[in-house]
This record gives C-alpha cells, structure tokens and sequence, in this order.
C-alpha cells in the first residue's frame, strides 16, 4: 500500500508541477484580487480532484467496455506521458497550454478555474492516462484503491497550496526559476514514461512486468 502510495504520489506531482502551474496561474490572474485567485484555486482544485477521481475509479471498467487491454493502455499512456514529458522539457505547449491561450487568458477578465487551470494545467491528458494505467495496475485489492485516491487528494493538496500562494512564488522563482524546475521534472517525468511502456510492451508479450506497480 505504502508503496503504491508513494509511487502514484510521485507521479501525480510530476505531472501538476505545482511550481509551474502556480506561476502559469499568477500570471493569468494579474488583476484579480486575493479572493477572486482563491476562489478559482479552489473551484479548479475541486474540478480536477472529480475529473481525475473519475478516472480513477472507473478506469478499469472504461478499458473493458472499450476492449482495451492493459498492456495497449500502458502503450499508449507511455507514450502520452512522454509527450507531455517533451512539452514541459521544451515549452513547447503541444499538450499543456498554448501561447495564444496563455495571453487570451492574462487579458480576460472571467473567471478561469475550469479553462484552462483545472483542465488542461491540472487535470490534463497525461494526468487522466496515469489515473487509468493506476487503477488498473491495482486490480480489486481495495487497499491500493484507497493508496491512490489518498495520493491524489495529496497531489491536489500541494497543488492548491501551490495556487494559494502563486502571488510569492513567482516572485520566488522567476521566469527562469520555473523553466528550470518544469525541465527537470519533465525529464523524470519522460523517464517514468519509458518505463511505463516497456512495462506494457512486456505484458502485451506475456513477460514479466517489473517496473511500474
């Protein structure tokens, strides 16, 4: 259980990057007063927490409907992952948040808790995939269930205390000080991704699997 806490912990994390969501978020909210930027945290914070619960717990039942295999899932989750990994390593945007969406957002004054913070910044592509490829990792055994749902309300946790305090860290950081920590944690992230796939290569070959849980 613990193991499969820390694991789905460290995914999750990986995937929000709390640092650089909260920067993308104060950024976003230039004019916003302290009430109106914790009123969308919360609201993108609790958006993203059912979204990705949703998947969560319906993961398996949504591969079998769909006739997907496991093995294809973690394929194909994989390969999602890592491209997400190559967005947050060259800013390129391909899955997360486009320039164009970015600026039409610092210049709107609605409220942006649903688009595009709680989807796609937090409850994004690559987080849905883990969110499935979890799930169905963890077959019935309810203790594991329990270990990745608590995992995620961490996850989000961190991520709203991230949120509530975007104001001071992107003082703190800087343009440069995010770029840096959204690199490094694609990089693990890109990592995780291979891993991820050579786990479903193996199991679609009927060997071993012995990576991710």
């Amino acid at each position: 259980m613990t193991d499969s806490f820390v694991y789905a912990l460290v995914a999750l994390l990986v995937i929000f990057d709390p640092p650089g969501t909260a920067v993308l978020f104060a950024a976003m909210t230039p004019n916003d007063t302290a009430g109106e930027r914790r009123q969308q945290a919360v609201r993108a914070c609790l958006i993203a927490f059912l979204v990705l619960a949703g998947f969560g717990l319906g993961g398996e039942v949504l591969l079998r409907t769909l006739g997907i295999g496991l093995g294809a899932m973690r394929i194909a989750g994989g390969i999602l992952l890592f491209l997400t990994a190559a967005d947050m390593v060259t800013a390129r945007g391909a899955l997360r948040q486009t320039g164009a969406e970015r600026e039409a957002a610092i210049r709107t004054e609605e409220d942006i808790s649903v688009f595009p913070l709680a989807i796609p910044l937090i409850a994004g592509p690559g987080a849905m995939t883990t969110m499935v490829l979890l799930r169905s990792a963890a077959g019935n055994d309810p203790w594991q269930l329990a270990a990745i749902q608590a995992a995620l309300v961490v996850a989000i946790g961190v991520t709203f205390l991230g949120l509530l305090t975007a104001q001071w860290l992107a003082r703190l950081l800087g343009e440069t000080g995010s770029n840096v920590i959204g690199r490094v944690l694609g990089v693990l992230l890109a990592a995780l991704a291979a891993q991820i796939t050579l786990d479903g290569v193996h199991q679609s070959l009927g060997l071993p699997v012995t990576g991710t849980p």
